[in-house]
């Protein structure tokens, strides 16, 4: 459910504080048309800036749908004057998640000809006052969310380990955090893989590692532990993938799914 607080500030972004482009009389009718192929997301926040403006909205298709260029994903129909001054938020919220989605589903395609299990996820490379939007679409896309803000998990990084040692940071967090809080250990080289499990990691972060190098520290930590999660990440691109699938990884993580996934071209038309 998205709240009003949150249109009311997406609107006023977009309206200014004299809005005469769009003094329009009368009802009307209109739709969402996919001007290319893609997948669907974002259909939740158009239909809540239609609904905040009193227009009637209705979805004729689901987040994850695939839709085909000419095809139409909402429906709506009230007073002219109000259509038109929430269209263009509604168009830009759809257009950027189903981008989102879109991305996200090229990329678990390309894992999967390689590996089943693998998953894709998502990071917190996000837009401020968006994350939502963007991690439902990277689900519709068929990716994982990862960690939906700090505290969701805990993640030891490079700096932590400069200041503390890697064996000190994951005891310093892990006497801190919840028994519910899975703690990530950040790694930059092969060898330091085992040892983050060791120390206590439940899941190893291989930080931009080319996918040889990914390999062989899938192969260290499974030496010593199966259970611990291996998870690539940094600078992933969704050509990438099919290479990162290959090494043996659980997870493949990309911030590209949200910071640079293209914009899904829809058009509004009334009547």
């Amino acid at each position: 459910m998205i709240p009003d607080s949150k249109v009311e500030n997406w609107l006023r972004e977009d309206l200014g504080h004299h809005d005469v482009t769009n003094d329009v009389p009368g009802e009307t009718t209109g739709r969402l048309v996919a001007k290319e192929p893609g997948v669907v997301a974002g259909l939740d926040a158009a239909c809540a800036v239609f609904d905040y403006l009193g227009v009637r909205a209705e979805r004729t298709a689901e987040a994850s749908d695939r839709v085909e260029a000419g095809g139409t994903v909402l429906r709506v129909a009230g007073p002219a004057r109000e259509m038109l001054r929430g269209e263009r938020v509604a168009v830009n919220l759809a257009g950027h998640a189903s981008g989102v989605a879109t991305k996200t589903r090229r990329a678990v395609t390309a894992a999967r000809e390689v590996s089943d299990g693998v998953a894709v996820a998502a990071t917190r490379k996000t837009t401020p006052g968006l994350r939502g939007i963007e991690k439902r679409a990277v689900v519709a896309g068929g990716g994982d969310t990862h960690r939906l803000d700090l505290s969701h998990m805990v993640m030891v990084k490079d700096n932590h380990i400069a200041e503390m040692g890697l064996t000190g940071a994951v005891e310093q967090f892990r006497e801190r955090a919840s028994f519910a809080t899975k703690v990530e250990v950040e790694v930059e080289r092969p060898d330091e893989a085992p040892v983050a499990a060791e120390a206590g990691a439940d899941v190893v972060l291989l930080d931009n590692m080319p996918p040889e190098e990914t390999a062989t520290a899938v192969a260290n930590l499974r030496e010593h532990d199966d259970e611990t999660l291996a998870e690539a990440s940094g600078e992933i691109g969704v050509e990438d993938v099919p290479d990162y699938a290959a090494t043996g990884v659980d997870v493949i993580s990309m911030g590209s799914l949200t910071h640079s996934a293209d914009t899904l071209d829809y058009s509004f038309r009334t009547g």
